[in-house]
Formats: C-alpha cells, sequence, structure tokens
C-alpha cells in the first residue's frame, strides 16, 4: 500500500485586512481564510479519497469528504455553511467531481516523479568524538540523497547484527525531493573487528554494505619504526667497522719497497739516464 497525499493539492489563502481605517485610526487586525485540497491516493489509483478543508483563522470551520459525499460541518459557523453547500446540488456534483478530476488527473501526471522514481542512497561510515562517553568515539552510517523516503539501516559486527546500542535520526527531507539518515552505533569500536552498515531500499536490488576497521595505533607504530630504524643502523655501524678493521690489518707493513705514487702526465718528468759505466783503467806497461 502506498499513499500520496498532497497530490495536486490546491492552496488557496486569503487576507482580510478588513475595511480601510479611517483617518488617524490604527488597523485593527488581520484575518485569514484558507481552502485546502488534500489527495489520498491508495494502492495506485485503485482508491482515491479527497477532502477539502475550509480554515479560518487557523481552525477549520468546515470540510468536504468524498467517502461521505456531503459537506460537514465542524464548528456552530461551518454547520451554517454546510446547510447552505449541501443545499445546492451543482456544488456536490462538483466537489464529488473532484476525485477524477483533480486527484486521478494529478497522480497521473505526477506519479513517474512522484511514485516511481527511484534514486539509490550513498552510504559512509565515520568515526565521531563522544563527548559524553570515554573511547575513541562512535561509528556514525550515514545515507545521503536517496527517494522515496522508506529506508531500513543495521550494524552488523564481524558479520553479527547488533540489534541494540543502535539510535537513528528520523528519516529527513533534503528540500529537493531526495532524503537522509543518520544512525549511530553507541557502542565503542574494538580494534581488530569488523563493523558493517548493511542500507536496504526500495531502488537497490540487493542490501548496500560498508565496513570499516579501526586503523594501527600511530603512536605505536611511530615508536616501532624509530626502533627499527635504530637497531638496522647498528647493524650496518659494526658491519662497516668491521670491514675497516679487516682492511686495516691486510694493508700492514710490506718486505721490499713501496712503489711510487702515480703522477699525472702534466707532472711527469722522464727519468734521468744512467750514467754511463766506466771500464776499469787501461794500465800502460810501465817502461823500465
Amino acid at each position: 500500500m502506498e499513499r500520496v497525499r498532497g497530490a495536486g493539492a490546491v492552496l488557496a489563502v486569503l487576507v482580510v485586512l478588513g475595511a480601510p481605517p479611517a483617518a488617524g485610526e490604527e488597523l485593527s487586525g488581520v484575518f485569514q481564510w484558507m481552502g485546502k485540497a488534500e489527495c489520498y491516493v491508495i494502492n495506485g489509483t485503485e482508491r482515491v479519497r479527497y477532502v477539502d478543508r475550509y480554515i479560518y483563522n487557523r481552525e477549520q470551520f468546515a470540510h468536504f469528504d468524498s467517502d461521505v459525499g456531503v459537506y460537514v460541518g465542524d464548528t456552530p459557523y461551518g454547520e451554517f455553511w454546510a446547510r447552505q453547500w449541501n443545499s445546492n446540488p451543482k456544488i456536490l456534483e462538483y466537489e464529488r467531481g473532484e476525485v477524477d478530476r483533480l486527484c486521478r488527473h494529478n497522480y497521473k501526471l505526477g506519479a513517474p516523479f512522484i511514485v516511481e522514481r527511484r534514486v539509490p542512497p550513498s552510504v559512509s561510515i565515520s568515526l565521531v568524538p563522544s563527548s559524553s562517553q570515554p573511547g575513541p568515539g562512535r561509528l556514525l552510517c550515514s545515507g545521503m540523497d536517496f527517494y522515496p523516503a522508506p529506508v531500513q539501516v543495521r550494524w552488523f559486527q564481524d558479520g553479527q547484527e547488533v540489534p541494540e546500542h543502535v539510535v537513528a535520526t528520523d528519516v529527513v527531507p533534503n528540500g529537493d525531493w531526495t532524503y537522509q539518515v543518520l544512525v549511530l552505533l553507541e557502542i565503542p569500536p574494538r580494534r581488530g573487528v569488523t563493523y558493517s552498515c548493511q542500507v536496504e531500499h526500495v531502488s537497490l536490488e540487493h542490501p548496500l554494505s560498508r565496513h570499516w576497521e579501526m586503523p594501527p595505533d600511530t603512536v605505536r607504530s611511530k615508536i616501532l619504526v624509530g626502533v627499527g630504524g635504530f637497531v638496522l643502523g647498528l647493524v650496518f655501524l659494526a658491519l662497516g667497522l668491521g670491514f675497516y678493521l679487516r682492511e686495516k690489518v691486510k694493508g700492514g707493513p710490506q718486505i721490499g719497497g713501496v712503489a711510487p705514487p702515480l703522477l699525472s702526465h702534466s707532472l711527469w718528468a722522464p727519468p734521468a739516464p744512467p750514467a754511463p759505466l766506466l771500464s776499469p783503467p787501461f794500465l800502460s806497461p810501465q817502461s823500465s
């Protein structure tokens, strides 16, 4: 069953200020007369009910109900007018015809947008702080921008539904023919537990779920990263010191001469030629 209220509603407001005030007199009051037509459409156009209400200064004094077929007075003043209108067959015929002329006609025009329209929700989970209870905060499931209004939102913890400790707002209209709803899980989230928000809506073939897990502790992670970096630095320092000592032992005093350092081409000079070998002096025979 689906009930659509106000399809093709007609609203007329008349503000009567009374007779113009005489010179020097102030305005005495404001009087409001209102006529309001309502259409109740149930199960398509199988059953249609038309109600025409007459209101004076925010008080309903008479109305016409198509299920009754005549005017009904709600106040002594309204009873007087109801008798006047019911005595006129043309007025009654006109009001009874509004079921087809106003309600069924406007239902056909508005049904594609009002009744048949489907807009799926966008679902998200956020961690919001809790001012009244200690802990890391509370999980909030947001269902946004969906149409029509009926929706069901459920919370799950590691695949098991959480029927209690769940608080939901009313389905709130956004003003653009869409709605939103917020559902809060009151129990604080725990590390290592998966939380799921499941939304069921007529626009969805299957329920839409969003999952959330508590992120790792950032402070603890930073400490672990710092300790790991320190240990790794000590390891590299020990390895470097070991290589240095080993190379120092290998590079001790060598037997033999030490080769001169290589000189660049610009500073290199050819070595001096070796001194000529002196032959032993020739001894001439001494004369006697």
